[in-house]
């Protein structure tokens, strides 16, 4: 049987951690950024974990060998 193929977007926008959890970087911090308050631009700074509803199937179908 070949080898499964990682998906190179998903890749590139998740990665785990060591107990296998899912972490990804929060949206919204780009640009116009004028408008949003400096608690909400800071919270933001902080990776996200996924729920692990979302993480099973990312680590499933996504990243195979992550």
């Amino acid at each position: 049987m070949p080898k499964m193929k990682t998906k190179k977007s998903a890749s590139g926008r998740f990665s785990l951690t060591s107990s296998g959890k899912v972490k990804y970087k929060k949206m919204n911090l780009r640009h116009i950024l004028t408008k949003r308050s400096p608690k909400r631009k800071r919270q933001l700074r902080a990776a996200g974990i996924l729920s692990e509803a979302d993480a099973k199937k990312v680590r499933k179908q996504m990243l195979p060998y992550g």
